[in-house]
């Protein structure tokens, strides 16, 4: 995988696939490779997209935020957790690296915990282990998408349409909305423990979705992880800021 980032390869086919198929799952091999190989694999009556690029030992499964758009990677991160053994075996990798934004974060991290021998290394940014009443707060300002700006909806509306982007972020804010009557509004809080392979966080302190709370957090609770803090970084710093992201990222895995 190059230091071109990924995201910018595989818009088009987000674009193509997010009507007829259920996810779309994006793996990079560390070697210099700009080909992109891609499939759909039907899985219980779902067709499941990927696309592949770079040639190497080293895989990397990069895991999109909610929902995904045409610069990231629309993917159901539940169903991820489900089917992860089948994406393996049909891609033919038995150790991989994970890099989880947001929502893919988490996934990232209850797929570490759950499967340790199969981890290399993992790098999450935009995560959190559990819901606060602050963070279900800072939720609800952003619920209703027509009073977002027209750069963040456009992505997202082109990959789903107007109505049903703000049908699905409504259902996104309701669905974390659930995890406040579990105890301490824990998401994945149980898994960190768990939690054995090398980890990066990196956190944008401008972040208004990810309070500085949730970084820190994460850890404290996974043993011999790492914080990489961005000063001016957002909840999307790995697209504000892609040259930095991209070398902090490979430093790491490639240590």
């Amino acid at each position: 995988m190059t230091r071109t980032t990924l995201q910018r390869q595989t818009a088009q086919s987000c674009r193509d696939h997010a009507g007829n198929a259920l996810g779309f799952l994006a793996v990079g091999v560390f070697a210099s490779s700009s080909s992109v190989a891609s499939g759909k694999k039907p899985v219980n009556g779902v067709d499941l997209y990927y696309e592949q690029t770079g040639r190497g030992k080293h895989a990397v499964l990069l895991l999109p935020g909610a929902l995904g758009n045409k610069l990231c990677y629309c993917f159901d991160t539940t169903y991820f957790l489900k089917k992860k053994s089948f994406i393996w075996q049909t891609l033919g990798f038995g150790k991989f690296s994970l890099l989880g934004w947001s929502d893919g974060g988490i996934t990232a991290l209850v797929a570490a915990a759950r499967n340790p021998d199969m981890i290399n290394k993992m790098v999450v940014w935009g995560a959190n282990a559990f819901v606060s009443q602050q963070d279900l707060k800072l939720y609800n300002e952003v619920r209703d998408v027509s009073k977002w700006s027209a750069r963040m909806r456009q992505p997202m509306e082109e990959v789903y349409g107007v109505q049903v982007f703000a049908k699905l972020w409504e259902a996104w804010v309701d669905g974390m909305a659930q995890f406040v009557h579990r105890p301490e509004g824990s998401i994945c809080m149980e898994h960190l423990p768990l939690i054995s392979c090398p980890t990066l966080i990196i956190h944008g302190e401008k972040d208004p979705m990810v309070p500085n709370l949730h970084p820190e957090y994460l850890l404290k609770h996974i043993k011999g992880s790492r914080l990489h803090l961005m000063p001016e970084g957002k909840h999307n710093l790995h697209l504000r800021y892609a040259d930095e992201f991209n070398t902090l990222v490979e430093d790491f895995l490639e240590e």
